[in-house]
């Protein structure tokens, strides 16, 4: 688990979604956690990207999974890369 609780309820979100899902330790890499802030012009980690597009930080994300959109926009990826 993140030691960042920002994270740590990214995460849980993301697991109650049943989808599998990568991440990185930015605390372990400075230039990758201040590199994907200039990417994504983005203030704050975490940070959600699906199929390469960035979706948000912790709280669209949450807002996202309370509402359905954040199961629904995982289960359309599911669709377009054919896993589904």
């Amino acid at each position: 688990m993140p030691q960042c609780g920002f994270s740590a309820r990214v995460v849980q979100a993301l697991q109650s979604e049943g989808v599998d899902f990568a991440s990185v330790n930015v605390l372990d890499y400075p230039q990758i956690r201040e590199g994907v802030k200039k990417f994504s012009q983005w203030p704050t980690i975490p940070q959600l990207y699906i199929n390469g597009e960035f979706i948000g930080g912790c709280d669209i994300i949450l807002s996202m999974h309370e509402s359905g959109e954040l199961g629904n926009a995982l289960s359309e990826e599911k669709v377009e890369d054919g896993t589904q």
